[in-house]
């Protein structure tokens, strides 16, 4: 089983940035595709990144594309969630979530494991 801790969050102002970290531990990490999803306050979670078991393949919601940037250090089990120009708008709770499948895809429905969150605040 395939255990996930996210870390990084914390209160930013607009046009900030910061950088999420999703720890893997338990089970051979590349064997998983990773991605990360956000839920905010009163809205259903949804899929902002993820990537590939090798990396090769990575996709992106509209909402963050150009100024997210999903990467993974196999070596060290992690994958990292570079965050820019945040707006009011990413504030949510942030969560990966791992998946024994070579695709990269934005569905919830897809992950079987799940890490417990990291929050984000956007405000100034």
């Amino acid at each position: 089983q395939l255990r996930l801790v996210e870390s990084g969050g914390g209160l930013v102002q607009p046009g900030g940035s910061l950088r999420l970290s999703c720890a893997a531990s338990g089970s051979p990490f590349n064997h998983y595709t990773i991605g990360w999803f956000r839920q905010a306050p009163g809205k259903e979670r949804e899929g902002i990144s993820c990537i590939s078991i090798d990396g090769e393949r990575i996709s992106y919601d509209d909402s963050v594309k150009g100024r997210f940037t999903i990467s993974r250090d196999n070596a060290n089990n992690m994958v990292y969630l570079q965050m820019n120009s945040l707006k009011p708008e990413d504030t949510a709770d942030y969560f990966c979530a791992a998946v024994q499948f070579r695709e990269c895809r934005l569905s919830a429905a897809t992950y079987a494991s799940w890490g417990q969150g990291t929050q984000v605040t956007v405000s100034s």
